[in-house]
């Protein structure tokens, strides 16, 4: 079982709906998939499910059945990691997000310093993340975990990409994207060196993750296309992505020069915007390559929809490759 966190601090550049599509994409292909929402907007959740669904897993003043849920008596000193509920969704398997789990930040952010004291709490409260995704899978026998989490550098997300055997990113080719890659690939670095560091000093008997966060590469998503070809305006951001990575991300002292994206290893793909699907699938609740003329993808959005397929179904083979998932 393989768990891919997909995260970039830059908001806006699709990494939810990139989620959102590979775990259907992956459901198709034969894999079992846990689609794991650990950002409190919970994007993914509401992508997943209608009011109804969601009116059901936040019910007035009851527990929900959330990610927040098997944390509760963690928080409340009552005990360890309670089980999960997964919700099956046409047998992809969602945990799904909560509002309220931005609470459990200021609990993550005082406990990462005590690991370094062997504060047995510390380290449960870092690995809960952890221990709830994977008691998730085992309980979907999951083949792959794909984790959304939200664009920020905070606690939670440290502790997401801790219980990550790899990263992935999401960018858009703009200023913004470029700069939030800068801030990310060195914060990475320091998340891993510090649990490395921190592992060191765990008491025996605690499942913990081993925070590798292994860099699988960069998705650039919704680029402007002109006679398959991106804009003007966003070439001169997209030459400088290959460099920016291997800097920022992988640490290297002086990147190859004149890498594009189109060559360009660390690349996973290049996707498209698909603007005129996106609110027809967001009104099905279905991947906007599964829609049907009934869905009203009639005309040049029919063609649209099997471009669609074509692509995540690339992107979906390359992301497996990479982590070492075998496909059935």
């Amino acid at each position: 079982m393989k768990t891919i966190a997909f995260f970039n601090n830059k908001g806006g550049v699709g990494k939810t709906s990139l989620v959102y599509h590979l775990a259907w994409m992956y459901a198709d292909l034969g894999l079992r998939v846990l689609a794991a929402d650990l950002d409190p907007q919970a994007n993914l959740t509401t992508m997943f499910l209608d009011e109804d669904g969601l009116e059901s897993l936040w019910p007035d003043g009851m527990p929900g059945r959330t990610i927040l849920a098997p944390l509760l008596p963690l928080l409340e000193g009552e005990g360890g990691i309670a089980d999960p509920h997964v919700e099956d969704i046409a047998g992809i398997g969602l945990l799904a997000g909560d509002l309220a789990l931005s609470g459990f930040e200021d609990e993550l952010s005082q406990q990462w310093p005590y690991c370094l004291e062997g504060k047995a709490r510390a380290f449960r409260v870092i690995g809960a993340f952890h221990q709830i995704l994977a008691r998730a899978a085992q309980l979907r026998e999951a083949d792959i975990v794909l984790i959304d989490v939200g664009p920020n550098l905070g606690a939670i997300n440290r502790a997401a990409l801790i219980a990550a055997n790899h990263v992935a990113i999401p960018l858009a080719p703009d200023l913004f994207s470029l700069k939030g890659l800068q801030n990310l690939g060195p914060r990475l670095r320091e998340w891993r060196s510090g649990w490395t560091e921190r592992l060191k000093m765990s008491p025996a008997g605690l499942d913990l993750p081993q925070g590798q966060m292994d860099p699988l590469g960069y998705v650039v998503m919704q680029h402007a296309v002109r006679l398959d070809r991106p804009v003007k305006a966003y070439a001169k951001w997209m030459a400088r992505i290959p460099g920016v990575y291997r800097e920022a991300v992988l640490g290297e002292a002086t990147p190859q020069a004149g890498v594009t994206i189109a060559r360009d290893p660390h690349c996973l793909s290049t996707s498209k915007h698909y603007r005129s699907l996106m609110p027809l699938a967001q009104e099905a609740h279905k991947p906007m390559f599964f829609l049907k003329p009934a869905d009203g993808a009639i005309g040049g959005h029919g063609q649209a929809v099997q471009d669609c397929y074509r692509d995540f179904l690339t992107l979906a083979l390359e992301i497996a490759k990479r982590a070492g998932v075998t496909l059935p």
